[in-house]
């Protein structure tokens, strides 16, 4: 095998690109690794992570400004705006750093520049001067391109009014008045971070509630929540018209009941959902099906094409990057024939908005799991309940969890509260084990945790609560 000729190639180095190329290197094959940006991808880049440093900063921001209620004092609070963006960038910058060095332990060949299929297992690259690189050649081609911010019609981002999220990351200035377009978790974690450091902050929703992938109990505690901190929530109503100017952003939203609202913000984030990065590779040359900007895979990540497969957001929803690796894993290991690999069930994959309260979900929603036929049991339980809430001034929350009521099997648990994004994790593991309420009232949970509250819920559903 030639320096040009790999047992698997993955085209796009995020979350699923650079950890698919870890697993085939572990496998003993040999492998490549296309990137035209950054090692990371968006994720690291762009996205999960540096997205969570800003909000640790308004976190940290928010306790300084009641520290008071701590017994503390805290004088002259304020934030200087170009440390906040230098932080997340180094933040960003140092995982990406890490990426390369796991490329090379792994001894991993990364290629710097675009690819696009030629069939046959070949494919041509096109470095990042535009000046055409040897073609290679691969027994198995990975596509793990990621995907980008969706624009509509009439509402395209210019990049210095009208932002997407990566302009909302780095901004020059801090705007005073903000409209964001879209509620799901871009656009509730980007109201959070900046109406928590003093801006005016509007989200407009065209379905009837906030993040509606949520529960809907979920989504109706976050949208009191939010209404609380400051920011105006719109729902059913869209926006027409966008247009900029000299002092600011022009917006002409309708309601539901056809009524024309018009007003100026300083700036616009469209945060209205992502598409595939599926252009320029040749996909349909070589008989790739894609459908609404996302390439079609079975449960394996097999396009169809043999010797081609795709993974993470290129591929469709849930857009994160924990499935994204997940199904890398898979993939390879797939292609690699080892025993005991199984498709990935999209039901037990948790989802996490970083916003304050965070939120946290996974598997059904009490809505899916009637409309799937279960007779279901719900347990509640209140933050206002748990003494480590209380003790951490986080009492408001809730934490639900639905179990067929039959076998007693969990479909899902829907969390609203601080840290949700961490115990998530707790039930994620239980749902992969097929935990049923017994095994989940008979563990031990730690006193005082958080974490309580996800026992007492499981005993609420089952009318075995202790401390309501």
């Amino acid at each position: 095998m030639t320096d040009t000729e790999f047992d698997l190639v993955v085209i796009g180095a995020g979350p699923g690109g650079y950890v698919a190329a870890i697993r085939s290197a572990q496998l003993g094959m040999k492998t490549a690794i296309i990137e035209r940006d950054k090692l990371g991808g968006v994720c690291l880049n762009w996205g999960c992570i540096p997205t969570k440093a800003l909000l640790r900063t308004s976190e940290i921001y928010h306790l300084m400004q009641n520290a008071e209620s701590f017994g503390l004092s805290a004088e002259n609070i304020g934030f200087d705006l170009a440390k906040v963006i230098e932080r997340s960038r180094k933040v960003a910058d140092k995982l990406s750093s890490g990426v390369a060095y796991l490329m090379k332990k792994n001894k991993i060949a990364v290629i710097e520049g675009t690819a696009k299929l030629e069939g046959g297992g070949r494919i041509a690259l096109t470095s990042k001067n535009g000046e055409a690189l040897p073609s290679i050649a691969a027994r198995h081609i990975v596509i793990a391109t990621g995907a980008r911010a969706k624009t509509l019609p009439g509402l395209e981002p210019d990049g210095k009014r009208i932002w997407t999220y990566t302009e909302a990351m780095v901004p020059e200035s801090f705007p005073k008045s903000l409209l964001i377009v879209g509620s799901g978790a871009i656009g509730i974690e980007f109201a959070s971070f900046y109406r928590t450091l003093g801006a005016q902050v509007t989200v407009v929703e065209v379905l009837d509630r906030i993040l509606p992938v949520e529960d809907e109990e979920i989504s109706q505690a976050a949208h009191k929540a939010l209404v609380k901190q400051g920011i105006a929530i719109r729902a059913r109503t869209t926006v027409e018209r966008l247009v900029p100017g000299e002092e600011g952003v022009t917006a002409t939203l309708k309601t539901a009941d056809g009524e024309s609202i018009e007003g100026t913000v300083d700036r616009v984030i469209l945060a209205v959902g992502i598409t595939g990065n599926v252009e320029g590779l040749g996909l349909e040359e070589q008989g790739v099906k894609v459908e609404q900007g996302h390439i079609a895979i079975d449960e394996w990540c097999r396009t169809g094409v043999e010797g081609l497969y795709a993974i993470g957001d290129v591929a469709g929803p849930p857009w994160l990057a924990h499935k994204a690796m997940h199904e890398g894993v898979m993939c390879v290991e797939k292609i690699a024939r080892l025993d005991g690999v199984h498709p990935m069930d999209k039901t037990n994959i948790p989802s996490c908005t970083y916003c304050a309260p965070q939120i946290a979900s996974l598997g059904l929603t009490e809505t899916a799991a009637r409309e799937a036929g279960h007779d279901i049991k719900i347990g509640r339980y209140p933050y206002s309940a748990n003494g480590k809430a209380i003790a951490m001034g986080e009492s408001e929350g809730l934490v639900k969890t639905i179990f067929d009521a039959k076998t007693g099997l969990l479909l899902g648990a829907h969390m609203i509260g601080a840290e949700v994004t961490e115990l998530i994790q707790g039930f994620a593991v239980g749902k992969t084990l097929e935990t049923t309420e017994a095994e989940l009232i008979a563990t031990i949970f730690p006193h005082p945790t958080l974490s309580e509250m996800m026992h007492e819920s499981v005993l609420d559903a089952f009318g075995r609560a202790l401390h309501i």
